[in-house]
């Protein structure tokens, strides 16, 4: 079952499974929010704890080193970890930084349009001046990026199977990223947030608009929806890896409805572990 209609080649999944999971969300949202009424001094500890988790599991899904332990003493510290890649610290520091941004830009009431996506981006790769990759000839090389533009070349991703998955060809990234955000500021207000965000975050990925840092600019996206209505966010945690690979898969072979059922219970997890923090 499908509900409304949206400008993207797929339907939005509606299901008795997707409406409990939505149940539970908006359930476990209401208990935190009595949590911080409550117990208003540990509101900090667990933001903070939830932004480093955040940053250390989404960078951690692209291959990043850091354990929590790392990341948390990094950003606080300042120091790196002996054995550790540094391009991994630099990663961490990026990550935390668009985070930053990313509330600062729900505090000001910003829209989210491509500028500001575009901004969350540059930062994200801030520091970095290629990426490895793999040339025509089936050589290793590094491929110069541009932070914060749309990608000029195509991209593509060998997957668990075998098979390439090519992204959105470049000369169609603005006309669909468009699209995207304007869907959000528009029809996505008309359904649930969290469903909103989980049908924001694939799009993201199925358009795969930068040379760089796509999925962690996905993962964020999908929490600026959730965080502008007033939603925590959610972690896409490292454990759940292969699982999040694989429903992404799915949707790219046109069923959508077992990535959008993990990214709530991915929220639901979080909320949970939010709701325990505040019982500790």
């Amino acid at each position: 079952m499908t509900e409304g209609s949206a400008p993207f080649p797929y339907p939005i999944p509606r299901s008795a499974e997707i409406d409990a999971e939505l149940a539970k969300i908006d359930a476990l949202k209401d208990e935190i929010e009595r949590a911080k009424l409550a117990h208003a001094y540990l509101w900090p500890n667990v933001l903070e704890k939830l932004k480093v988790l955040w940053t250390s599991d989404s960078n951690a899904i692209e291959g990043s080193s850091l354990s929590f332990g790392d990341t948390k003493f990094f950003l606080e510290t300042g120091l790196t970890v002996e054995g550790k890649p540094l391009k991994d610290f630099l990663d961490a520091r990026n990550h935390h930084d668009a985070i930053e941004m990313l509330f600062e830009l729900v505090g000001e009431s910003r829209p989210i349009s491509e500028g500001a996506i575009k901004e969350l981006n540059a930062l994200l790769l801030r520091g970095v001046a290629s990426v490895p990759s793999v040339n025509s000839q089936g050589q290793r090389v590094d491929k110069p990026i541009a932070p914060g533009a749309y990608k000029s070349q195509p991209n593509s991703v060998l997957q668990a199977d075998g098979t390439i998955h090519r992204y959105l060809d470049p000369v169609l990234v603005p006309e669909h990223m468009a699209r995207l955000v304007g869907w959000i500021s528009a029809e996505a207000k008309t359904i649930h947030a969290a469903l909103a965000a989980a049908m924001a975050h694939y799009e993201f990925v199925r358009i795969h608009p930068f040379d760089d840092g796509n999925g962690r600019g996905a993962r964020i996206l999908m929490n600026v929806i959730l965080i502008s209505r007033s939603y925590p966010p959610c972690v896409v945690r490292r454990e759940d890896r292969a699982v999040y690979l694989e429903t992404l898969r799915m949707a790219d072979n046109g069923d959508v409805e077992p990535f959008t059922l993990f990214i709530l219970k991915s929220l639901r997890t979080t909320l949970e572990t939010m709701a325990q923090d505040f019982q500790a």
